[in-house]
């Protein structure tokens, strides 16, 4: 049986190197020269700031093999790959509106809309709460999960009227 199984390599020809799933759904990298890599691993340097620019494609070991200046000088085939696979490893709701907060002390229980639906999580100190780029916030809850907030302006006044008071 050959490295790709069933399935046929994608080829990014600007990049020299083509990718493609094995049977097992990890990512194979094979480079230009004819090295494999399996198990490799796609990592945005600027996941908040610039999601579609300065992507690594980084071996088990994580060691670069390759690095993508934009998603968009891929082809479509290998940018789904890509696009997938940080999609699988990067969860980060984006909070829509705080519908409610149990207290505005902490820890505190934090009932939200989110980009992936409604949710629950508690708030352990008002630390967890960072400002980022200009008007916006990473969220951490009591187990790790972070939640962005892009724009706070964006959000309805009685959402900023609630992170206000944490802030």
């Amino acid at each position: 049986m050959s490295d790709t199984g069933n399935m046929d390599s994608i080829i990014a020809p600007s990049h020299d190197f083509s990718l493609h799933k094995d049977a097992f759904g990890r990512l194979v990298f094979t480079a230009a020269n004819g090295d494999i890599h399996r198990g490799v691993i796609p990592v945005r340097a600027f996941p908040i700031g610039a999601p579609d620019y300065g992507i690594a494609v980084t071996g088990p070991h994580g060691e670069e093999l390759v690095w993508i200046e934009q998603l968009s000088d891929l082809p479509d085939t290998v940018r789904a790959l890509i696009v997938s696979e940080l999609a699988n490893r990067e969860f980060m709701p984006e909070i829509k509106r705080i519908v409610h907060v149990s207290s505005y002390a902490t820890p505190s229980d934090w009932e939200v809309e989110t980009s992936c639906g409604n949710t629950v999580f508690t708030l352990k100190g008002e630390e967890d709460i960072r400002r980022i780029l200009r008007s916006g916030l990473l969220i951490a809850d009591s187990h790790g999960v972070h939640f962005l907030i892009r724009e706070m302006q964006a959000l309805d006044k009685i959402s900023r009227k609630i992170l206000d008071r944490f802030l």
